[in-house]
């Protein structure tokens, strides 16, 4: 379990002994840089030209990123906390919009991700900044490492 209340980012383990969660890592520092990126590349040709060559640079040869994606963003991210890099999910051309949910899948992982020294943006906003306007309000996301995170907004602005 992964948490934070607003200052620093914690992780707690179950220990089934005692049957309670105990501290395994406390104030999660995200690296600056990483060098893994995740991303659904299944779906590269659905994603505007921006989204194509912002993942092209990661699949560079003369680049030192490797591709790590698990489907699960959750078990994503928690790797990203401990090693850097980034995950994303952008907006797709018959989804403009995105397909995460800014309310209960975005916000509350860009707090943990701002929290640990990350970011989180979707593309042109930082994430914790949208206001939703209904309850299943969309989102692209790009969260991780400041680095990469900030790679996108250069490739997009």
């Amino acid at each position: 379990m992964v948490y934070t209340a607003g200052y620093g980012v914690h992780s707690f383990v179950l220990d089934h002994t005692i049957g309670e969660f105990v501290l395994m890592y406390d104030n999660i520092t995200m690296p600056e840089r990483g060098n893994i990126f995740r991303a659904n590349i299944g779906n590269y040709n659905k994603w505007d030209k921006r989204a194509q060559s912002y993942t092209d640079a990661f699949m560079d040869e003369s680049n030192a990123y490797s591709l790590r994606y698990s489907g699960a963003l959750l078990a994503d991210l928690h790797q990203i906390l401990h090693r850097g890099g980034v995950y994303y999910y952008p907006a797709e051309t018959q989804r403009s919009e995105g397909k995460l949910r800014l309310l209960y899948e975005c916000a509350p992982l860009a707090m943990i991700a701002e929290q640990a020294g990350g970011a989180a943006t979707d593309g042109s906003r930082r994430i914790m900044d949208i206001e939703p306007d209904n309850l299943h309000h969309r989102s692209p996301l790009f969260i991780g490492s400041k680095h990469e995170v900030a790679m996108i907004q250069n490739v997009l602005s």
